[in-house]
């Protein structure tokens, strides 16, 4: 992952931009995650969780009559 800088007054710009990329892609998220060994049935539940909350989100839209 890259992010150019433009002279001297946009470093604060581009460690905004940087965050944002990284936020994005889950590089943050997923680093927190392997921080402590979890074990397979955690692991598991966690999985299903994701699923459920992944599945609300995408019929939050959606009209059932």
């Amino acid at each position: 992952m890259q992010v150019t800088i433009t002279g001297r007054g946009n470093l604060e710009m581009a460690i905004r931009t940087f965050r944002k990329k990284t936020q994005k892609e889950g590089i943050i998220k997923e680093a927190r995650r392997r921080k402590a060994y979890e074990k397979p049935s955690e692991e598991k539940k966690r999985r299903i969780e994701e699923n459920i909350t992944r599945k609300k989100r995408s019929r939050k839209g959606e009209y059932v009559a």
